[in-house]
């Protein structure tokens, strides 16, 4: 019997899938790069409007979810589907100061139903940092 684990896969939530990198940017700059127009659409993709409260339902191009909880300068957390999923996924992103100006974005995703949708949502969320990176360097 094979007793191997696959990676990012948990016998509670499914797939999983996290990433994060630390900026050169403070806390309220790291905030405002995620939840900005242009930050939602680097994540979230082009077309989606938002309101950063729970309980707000969000359409975009890619999908729909629910924001379930907002921590200002902290945290947000989100359920998304995009149109092609059998079931929502949770995402979670958290800003973690370091030091003075050196701030992590972390992104985790769970509830993702295989590992090709895991590898998929991992591209995903690199590209995300590295848009970050682009923009941070303008503040």
């Amino acid at each position: 019997m094979d007793n191997q684990q696959i990676i990012g896969q948990t016998k509670s939530v499914g797939f999983q899938v996290g990433v994060r990198r630390t900026f050169p940017i403070s806390q309220e700059q790291a905030w405002a790069l995620i939840t900005t127009a242009e930050g939602v659409h680097s994540w979230l993709g082009e077309g989606t409007t938002i309101i950063f409260e729970a309980g707000h339902k969000y359409h975009s191009r890619t999908g729909t979810g629910e924001i379930r909880i907002v921590k200002p300068l902290e945290q947000l957390r989100l359920t998304w589907q995009k149109e092609a999923w059998s079931r929502p996924s949770t995402v979670q992103i958290r800003i973690l100061p370091k030091e003075r100006h050196k701030t992590t974005i972390s992104f985790h995703q769970e509830h993702l139903s295989d590992q090709t949708v895991r590898e998929e949502m991992k591209r995903h969320w690199e590209s995300v940092l590295d848009s970050i990176k682009e923009r941070a360097q303008t503040i």
